[in-house]
């Protein structure tokens, strides 16, 4: 890894500023509904685009801050994951109540207009749930959960502490994105697969405490509660119009998450030691990222290997590692995700990437079939 950055700074709101870029997206999103017409593509063309260019502006950051920092010299980085719940539930609603009431703006409008808040939900407010869920505060955790259950997707978090962290770059893990799977394989299957897996992991958790599936204690029933309660204010803000609009950004909010989590891990595998036992997770199980601006506008998830080492470190201090101990991305999310949008262009950049790295760490495996298919046993 690089050499430690010095630790004097990292309090200062100044260096916490850039990862505040995020709240600009809100103004854009009312700038949008207001003028409608071609400005319902801002936020797309600002998240995918606009830091896309910045990225190759602005470079790299490959420094590392003190993993060891307190929290209590992190608070300008917490405070933005904890507020934006609020912010995002209300600027949600309101747009909701405003293009329902309006008649400026046009069915193509409104969906492009959603699509955008999807966007939003998605990118900021389900990246931002993943950094709360990780925490032990009650306060992150519940605004975690809030944010997953405005994309109606709360079971992520489920399926995320239990599942992925653990069998990550397994047959078992549904996230882990199958060499030369693409993603218009990898969605459906992982939308099925994660809530099924989801489920399982928590009835499994309540037997182990002689407890049954259905019991109170299980979260899935906090997780209905959160998105039937969302569901019933965008029905009685804007009508089934507004509820319409409501499960669009949902989808779409999915539809980004699941883009991440196929970008995270696509075609790095765990080698099977025999007997279902796998190897350690390592930093070369994740591909890493170390563009600046997509950074920012991520929260450092594409320190991705550094989470899975230590999943509850906050992100201004997850740590970046080289080329020479984990796979690098040749562009930042945003750029991999408009790419893995066209599975031939995906193949034709990451699938060499992915043959280049098997090579380099597990010479000795000759036959790669059941890794491919997912086909080993399962994990003990």
């Amino acid at each position: 890894m690089t050499d430690i950055a010095q630790p004097h700074r990292i309090a200062r709101f100044s260096a916490a500023l850039p990862f505040w870029l995020s709240l600009l997206l809100i103004p854009i999103a009312w700038v949008s509904a207001f003028v409608g017409g071609w400005a319902v593509l801002l936020l797309p063309l600002t998240t995918w685009y606009l830091f896309s260019v910045i990225d190759i502006f602005a470079g790299l950051n490959e420094a590392n801050e003190d993993p060891h920092t307190a929290d209590d010299q992190l608070w300008w980085y917490r405070l933005i994951t904890i507020i934006w719940a609020p912010i995002q539930g209300v600027s949600l609603f309101a747009m909701i109540y405003y293009v329902t009431r309006t008649d400026h703006l046009g069915g193509w409008e409104m969906f492009g207009l959603f699509f955008g808040m999807g966007v939003i939900t998605g990118t900021i407010g389900i990246n931002y749930s993943h950094e709360l869920m990780h925490q032990k505060p009650k306060v992150e955790r519940w605004m975690a959960d809030i944010l997953l259950a405005m994309a109606l997707y709360s079971h992520f978090r489920s399926e995320h502490l239990l599942v992925h962290h653990r069998y990550v770059g397994t047959p078992r893990d549904p996230v882990t994105a199958r060499y030369n799977e693409g993603f218009h394989r990898f969605f459906p299957r992982v939308l099925v697969g994660c809530a099924t897996s989801a489920f399982k992991a928590e009835a499994a958790m309540l037997a182990r405490k002689g407890k049954p599936a259905r019991d109170f204690s299980n979260p899935f029933w906090r997780y209905g509660a959160l998105q039937l309660g969302f569901l019933g204010i965008a029905f009685v803000v804007g009508g089934w119009v507004g509820l319409g609009l409501f499960v669009l950004q949902a989808f779409v909010a999915i539809w980004h998450l699941e883009l991440v989590n196929y970008i995270e891990h696509y075609g790095l595998t765990r080698e099977h030691l025999g007997d279902g036992k796998y190897e350690h997770t390592k930093p070369r199980h994740s591909w890493n990222a170390a563009f600046k601006a997509s950074n920012w506008l991520l929260i450092n998830l594409q320190r991705h290997s550094d989470h899975h080492y230590k999943p509850d470190r906050r992100f201004p201090l997850l740590q970046n590692y080289g080329p020479d101990e984990a796979p690098q991305l040749p562009y930042g999310y945003p750029v991999m995700g408009i790419v893995a949008m066209t599975p031939p262009l995906w193949r034709r950049m990451m699938n060499p990437r992915v043959r280049a790295w098997r090579r380099q760490y597990y010479p000795h495996i000759t036959d790669w079939t059941p890794y491919k298919t997912a086909s080993n046993p399962w994990p003990r």
